[in-house]
């Protein structure tokens, strides 16, 4: 792992480069947070120790920056201060450092921290491994190019806006949107056991072929419901194996697998389920055209109270400049492939 090592002191500069080195890390060094933001923005360092005294950026101000940005994905922060006192360690962690080191610094300590910052980062390969499993799935199906991306987007706006309501039963903290955010991807990831002749096929679906297909919920839920079993500290495998089994749950209790009705679905689930029948209203697919966003908007309207949750929708009026926003981005993105 390459560290950005950032110190006005060149002598000091040279020590930490020096202990870092030792441990068998690759360093990057720059002398002021403006030189180090440039360095990151070239996207090959995902943790930086700074100093905290510097002239014109300082620490806590490169800290801001990095977390305005965050240039390569998150980016990992370390402090180097004589600042220990509770109100200072308050600041700097408000200003967006993950951890502090006292100077002048101990190398075993540093190492130490240096190792526990990479075991945060690995973390979040874990959104490299779930977007990698969903993407087999979409791969399959070549008529939903980029949905993946679209439905994490507008599941995002949804859950923003519901979580500034703050109404009671639609609670929604930012861990809650990061992880909504996360796991979205999969939520049609039992797709990978519908066969071919049903999923590939060219037209609409019979009856028969009708509940094969939407098998791929409880197939989805028992897959992650493996996968929690096997590890029951990973939380955010929960809301996705609630994702999977509850997206085509409808509010009127008509929905499938489970027949659920109102609030027993899964907030992750009325959140997707909306995001979900957008996005397929307003792209091509064999068997129909895209429809323009205010019919898919209407169609959506209609429904609510039976196949929505009326507080969704509401989040989804308040956010239509935004859904209008994502769609045009991927619109673009796809005709300058």
């Amino acid at each position: 792992m390459k560290i950005l090592t950032v110190d006005d002191d060149e002598i000091a500069l040279e020590m930490l480069n020096m202990a870092l080195n030792q441990a068998g890390y690759e360093t990057t060094s720059a002398t002021n947070g403006a030189d180090a933001m440039a360095i990151l923005r070239q996207g090959q360092h995902r943790m930086v120790i700074t100093d905290w005294e510097m002239p014109q950026i300082n620490g806590l101000e490169l800290c801001r920056a990095i977390r305005q940005e965050e240039p390569s994905g998150y980016t990992y922060t370390i402090m180097l201060t004589s600042h220990r006192s509770v109100e200072q360690v308050v600041e700097g962690l408000s200003a967006g450092a993950d951890d502090f080191i006292a100077k002048p610094f101990n190398p075993q300590e540093l190492t130490v921290r240096v190792r526990a910052g990479e075991r945060i980062l690995s973390m979040e390969t874990r959104e490299v491994a779930i977007f990698a499993m969903a993407k087999l799935a979409e791969s399959r199906d070549p008529e939903t190019g980029s949905h993946l991306e679209r439905v994490q987007e507008y599941c995002r706006v949804l859950a923003r806006n519901l979580g500034a309501r703050n109404k009671p039963g639609y609670e929604i903290d930012p861990g809650f949107i990061r992880t909504i955010y996360l796991t979205s991807p999969l939520h049609d990831i039992g797709k990978i056991g519908i066969p071919d002749c049903v999923l590939l096929k060219p037209g609409r679906l019979s009856d028969r072929e009708f509940e094969i297909m939407k098998t791929h919920a409880a197939l989805g839920a028992d897959t992650l419901d493996a996968a929690v079993k096997q590890f029951p500290d990973a939380h955010f495998l929960l809301m996705a194996r609630d994702i999977a089994a509850s997206h085509h749950e409808r509010f009127d209790g008509t929905g499938y697998p489970g027949g659920l009705t109102g609030q027993n679905i899964p907030l992750c689930g009325r959140i997707v389920a909306l995001a979900d029948v957008y996005d397929a209203l307003t792209t091509k697919r064999v068997y129909k055209n895209a429809f323009a966003h205010d019919l898919a908007m209407s169609i959506i309207l209609e429904e609510a109270g039976s196949h929505f949750d009326p507080e969704v929708i509401a989040a989804f009026v308040a956010t239509e400049s935004e859904f209008i926003r994502i769609r045009e981005h991927y619109t673009d993105l796809a005709k300058a492939a």
